[in-house]
């Protein structure tokens, strides 16, 4: 068990494609789905939980996401808001944490969630529940896991099969897993020892994780969607108004 981490990341410097053309003129994570952007969705969800300093990874448009950083500082914001500049070159997912090491202070395991992923509690803080599910004995990583009927947004065939356990295999050569990862985890410092410079993505180190036996994966209880095109702003905005 460990304490939900003082400091977080939020990832937020992708290119946005599949999004167009919505993304041609702004960041993924500033698009909006009812009344709210993907990233102050994702910032709120880790003030929540009490995470004090949110590092934000920074590309296309980056200006952009820096001003509304700026915005939401002055509008009283709970959190002090980190710049992890990345205009020179997109580090991909695992790159992207890498570069930003530093800015995560002291923080093991580190918590990090993509942007683009809409999340909302079920009966308990979803970050507390990572970090009180968190075995440093047993785990290098512990992903949070949308059962596949209830991704919505998503139309694949699933990431992971789950042991009673909670440990982790990826789909391989099945047709279908019964768990889709969210994009929500919390990972071992120990993971980015020796990882490549420049892009990579974390996938390497959830491969890390699986070899040595220690991916594990905690089941979300609330609402999560997937918002990769534009019709699934519409329907997530649809689920959020419905409650």
């Amino acid at each position: 068990m460990a304490a939900v981490p003082a400091t977080g990341m939020v990832l937020a410097a992708g290119l946005g494609t599949r999004m167009r053309p919505l993304t041609d003129t702004r960041p993924k994570p500033l698009i909006e789905v009812a009344g709210r952007t993907l990233l102050d969705r994702a910032l709120d969800n880790f003030e929540a939980a009490g995470v004090g300093t949110i590092v934000v990874n920074v590309h296309y448009l980056a200006d952009q996401i820096e001003a509304r950083l700026a915005a939401r500082a002055a509008e009283g914001g709970a959190a002090r808001y980190v710049i992890s500049d990345e205009r020179d070159e997109l580090l991909e997912t695992g790159g992207g944490v890498a570069r930003a090491l530093p800015l995560l202070g002291e923080a093991d395991p580190l918590l990090v969630a993509n942007a683009d992923n809409l999340w909302r509690d079920g009966r308990e803080n979803t970050i507390a529940r990572l970090a009180a599910a968190w075995d440093p004995a047993r785990m290098d990583a512990l992903l949070l896991l949308i059962d596949r009927e209830e991704a919505k947004g998503y139309d694949g065939a699933g990431d992971f099969h789950r042991e009673p356990s909670g440990r982790l295999h990826r789909r391989g050569h099945d047709l279908t897993a019964n768990y889709v990862f969210s994009g929500v985890q919390l990972l071992s410092r120990r993971l980015f020892a020796d990882v490549p410079q420049g892009p990579f993505s974390l996938n390497l180190l959830y491969n890390r994780a699986l070899a040595a036996e220690r991916l594990y994966g905690l089941v979300h209880d609330g609402l999560w969607h997937h918002v990769g095109t534009p019709e699934a702003v519409d329907e997530a905005a649809r689920r959020l108004t419905q409650g």
